[in-house]
């Protein structure tokens, strides 16, 4: 399986010809994906889903179904979105799709938190969405968040050192400066690092076999 980092919140999974989208957000550039199995959007802010991003992706891939926690269905009316929540496995072409988690990383107390859902794919890579959901099973590639209003460093690094990756890279860094991605990116790497782990700070458009 290799992933493939896109803008902000935006990774592609691909096995073969066949790939999985998941959160294609309002930072994602003009791009075609094709084959499509699934979407997965984690959480309704628009940063990781547009009607309009999903409506390009939907029109190439009209097969493909959209998963996504019950905030998701709400906010993409129109759309037909498949709920998920945590604890279930689904099946997408060459995926398998684990779910993990319940709600959105506190920003403030006065914006309300949406549901949120992580998601482990091929029992491999896990992303958790806007949160810190440790999955409780064994990680072999995380995709860390980088940089959020959300988004304390030194969370994120007790995030990365309590789930324990072989491999990670990040995510979630259009808020950052570039100078700022490399400061937070150094203790996520010196985080993955500590429980003999690799960091793979991949910029946009790179790819990592996984």
């Amino acid at each position: 399986m290799k992933v493939t980092k896109y803008e902000h919140a935006t990774l592609l999974l691909s096995i073969g010809d066949d790939t999985l989208v998941i959160d294609p957000g309002m930072f994602l550039s003009a791009v075609d994906f094709g084959n499509v199995a699934a979407i997965v959007i984690t959480h309704e802010h628009g940063d990781h889903w547009t009607p309009d991003q999903l409506g390009r992706i939907l029109e190439k891939n009209p097969d493909a179904p959209v998963y996504g926690p019950a905030g998701v269905q709400t906010a993409a009316h129109g759309f037909d979105v498949t709920v998920v929540k945590a604890g279930d496995e689904i099946e997408a072409g060459p995926f398998t799709l684990k779910f993990f988690g319940e709600t959105h990383a506190l920003i403030h107390e006065s914006v309300p938190a949406p549901d949120n859902l992580g998601v482990l794919v091929n029992d491999e890579l896990y992303y958790p969405g806007d949160s810190y959901t440790v999955p409780e099973v064994e990680v072999g590639t995380l995709a860390a968040p980088l940089g959020a209003p959300w988004l304390k460093i030194g969370e994120a690094m007790d995030f990365v050192l309590a789930v324990k990756p072989k491999r990670a890279l990040y995510a979630h860094d259009m808020t950052l400066s570039a100078a700022g991605k490399k400061m937070h990116a150094d203790r996520l790497a010196w985080a993955t690092e500590k429980n003999g782990g690799v960091f793979h700070p991949l910029e946009v458009g790179e790819s990592l076999d996984i």
